[in-house]
C-alpha cells in the first residue's frame, strides 16, 4: 500500500486483461470493472486491518455496498496491464466512499474511474440488516487513511 503523506493510503492491485474479460468488440465488458472494484475494495479494507469477513464474524459489522458509479474514459484491451488504485475519499458517521482508478501500467493514462459507497451495517441478524454508526475504533483507522476527494 502506498501513502500519499500524512498516513493517507492508496492500495494498488495489478491486473492483466484476459480474453474472458472482453465483449464482442474486443474491449473490457463493462461489468468486469464492477467486479474488479468490489475485489479491490475488499483488498483495501484488508490492507488497513479491517478484513470484512473478520468484521462480520467478530463484531457483527459489515460495510455493505449501497451505490456504485463508473466513468469509462478509454477502453481496456486484451493483454493490457492495469493498476487499480483504491483510496478512501469520503467518510461520515455511517458511510465510506472508495474511489477506484484504473490506470494503464507503465503510464499515467486513466481508463476508468469508479466509486463505491458503502454503509456500516449490523449483520448480527441477517434478516434484519440495519445501518449503524461506524464504531470509533474503526472510524479512527478509516480517518487516518482518507485522502481528499479531488486528490
Amino acid at each position: 500500500m502506498g501513502t500519499n503523506g500524512g498516513g493517507m493510503a492508496c492500495n494498488r492491485v495489478e491486473r492483466q486483461i484476459a480474453w474472458g474479460d472482453l465483449d464482442p468488440l474486443g474491449i473490457v465488458f463493462y461489468p468486469r470493472y464492477s467486479e474488479w472494484m468490489d475485489a479491490s475494495g475488499h483488498l483495501f479494507f484488508d490492507r488497513i486491518g479491517l478484513n470484512l469477513v473478520r468484521l462480520a464474524r467478530e463484531h457483527q459489522l459489515q460495510f455493505g455496498l449501497v451505490e456504485t458509479t463508473c466513468r469509462y474514459l478509454r477502453p481496456g484491451r486484451y493483454h493490457q496491464r492495469l493498476y487499480i488504485d483504491t483510496e478512501l475519499v469520503s467518510l461520515d458517521e455511517r458511510t465510506v466512499v472508495l474511489r477506484h482508478r484504473f490506470v494503464e501500467a507503465g503510464g499515467n493514462d486513466l481508463l476508468v474511474e469508479g466509486r463505491e459507497r458503502r454503509i456500516c451495517m449490523d449483520v448480527s441478524d441477517p434478516l434484519k440488516l440495519r445501518a449503524v454508526t461506524i464504531p470509533r475504533s474503526l472510524y479512527t483507522i478509516l480517518e487516518d487513511v482518507q485522502v481528499p476527494a479531488d486528490g
